[in-house]
């Protein structure tokens, strides 16, 4: 089985890309057959979002984090296809929750078969991330239990919202943190744990991992109003449909600029297909973009300036080109 394709990391070296490629191949082949058993339809099931695809990101911070260890570690692989088997296990409910149709081009578990489909394959594939760190010793499964939690609790916030008196966009940047930002922390923090990397290593790439995911997150925000469908291969102004109060429409929402009338109208819900056009068109001029990325530089600064910190290895760059990534793609 080929390795997924890696984010094209302009500054990482031919020996460090092997390296991760080695990886990512290993990681593949452990993730498959971590779902099969005797059971073909179980089989099936967990294998639908696997097989669809998909970056494979955590596994690589996984890889990445590692080469601030002391050398290869075989705990390095099954620390990756717990972060993998983590990511996919939540596409499945959060499917459910978002009566999703499609992910990755092909059909959701949910409309394949049905929501309890859905829900139970995503927990079967839970319990094999945990039989796999069950393995890596008791430690990685307090860590592991400690992110689960922090992305349990965030999307309950995200699924109330903010309550009465709390700051809307705070309340966001919380539950991006919450909800994104810890699974992709803990890649990081697993692969420099397993690799046998310093302490202080350990808790600077945790947090470089977590600003990088809260980054990542706000990008996507910024490419749902800024982009073309050209460019980023999705549909402009999905999230506004939706009625998903992103970063740049809570700061629209929380103008009292009665120039942002119109605008604050269109997104007190979700937008009309009729008015799609009209919104985007007013919220790529309004202040709410260039606030929103003001947000996005600031998590991105906070990631470079513990990357600066890390010892000066090929790795160091490639978290550094990330970044630079993160930004490039946000437009």
């Amino acid at each position: 089985m080929a390795a997924p394709p890696v984010v094209d990391l302009p500054f990482v070296d031919e020996r460090l890309a092997r390296d991760v490629a080695t990886g990512l191949a290993a990681a593949e082949k452990l993730l498959r057959t971590s779902v099969e058993c005797e059971d073909a339809f179980v089989t099936e099931a967990s294998k639908h979002l696997i097989e669809a695809g998909g970056k494979r990101f955590r596994a690589m911070l996984v890889l990445l984090a590692a080469q601030f260890g002391s050398g290869p570690a075989p705990g390095v692989v099954p620390g990756a296809v717990v972060m993998e088997l983590t990511h996919v296990a939540t596409l499945y409910h959060d499917d459910v929750m978002d009566e999703a149709r499609v992910r990755r081009g092909s059909p959701t578990a949910n409309a394949r078969w049905d929501n309890t489909v859905a829900i139970l394959t995503g927990d079967y594939l839970f319990a094999q991330a945990s039989e796999i760190l069950a393995d890596l010793g008791p430690e990685m499964i307090r860590i592991q239990a400690q992110t689960f939690s922090r992305l349990v609790r965030g999307q309950i916030r995200e699924t109330i919202g903010p309550r009465d008196g709390e700051d809307p966009v705070k309340h966001y940047i919380e539950v991006l943190a919450d909800k994104t930002g810890s699974l992709i922390a803990t890649s990081g923090r697993f692969g420099a744990m397993l690799a046998g990397a310093d302490n202080e290593i350990v808790d600077r790439l945790t947090r470089v991992c977590e600003a990088i995911g809260v980054s990542w997150q706000l990008g996507d925000d910024l490419i749902d109003v800024a982009a073309t469908s050209a460019e980023s291969g999705k549909l402009p102004g999905t999230d506004l449909r939706e009625g998903i109060r992103t970063l740049p429409v809570l700061h629209v929402l929380a103008s009292t600029d009665p120039a942002d009338a119109r605008l604050r109208e269109l997104l007190a819900g979700p937008v009309a297909e009729v008015d799609i056009d009209e919104a985007l068109t007013l919220l790529r001029a309004h202040p709410a973009m260039a606030l929103a990325r003001a947000e996005l530089l600031a998590w991105t600064d906070r990631a470079r300036h513990d990357i600066a910190a890390l010892p000066d290895i090929p790795a160091r760059a490639a978290f550094m080109a990330l970044c630079d990534y993160v930004l490039e793609r946000s437009g």
